[in-house]
């Protein structure tokens, strides 16, 4: 997940919940992943296949969340480079 905390008692292994991090931030990441997972695209393709292999939806979609995370810091990473 993006931040997950582990709810575990005892020998109880609950979900993870994703709660840390930047809160202002978890909703606007959750409206794209999922329009990401309903337009065609590679997101939906990933969204699709996670689904085939599984993964509740609402799995799936934080997935999705953090796959969008990671190709934006990507692309940030990238355009600081053509800067310097």
């Amino acid at each position: 997940g993006l931040a997950p905390h582990p709810n575990d008692s005892g020998t109880l292994k609950g979900y993870r919940k994703t709660r840390g991090g930047r809160p202002q931030i978890r909703p606007i990441l959750f409206m794209a992943a999922l329009s990401a997972a309903r337009c065609k695209g590679p997101l939906r393709h990933v969204f699709q296949r996670l689904i085939a292999n599984g993964k509740k939806p609402i799995v799936a979609l934080t997935a999705l969340m953090r796959k969008i995370v990671v190709i934006l810091n990507a692309r940030t990473r990238d355009q600081l480079n053509d800067l310097s």
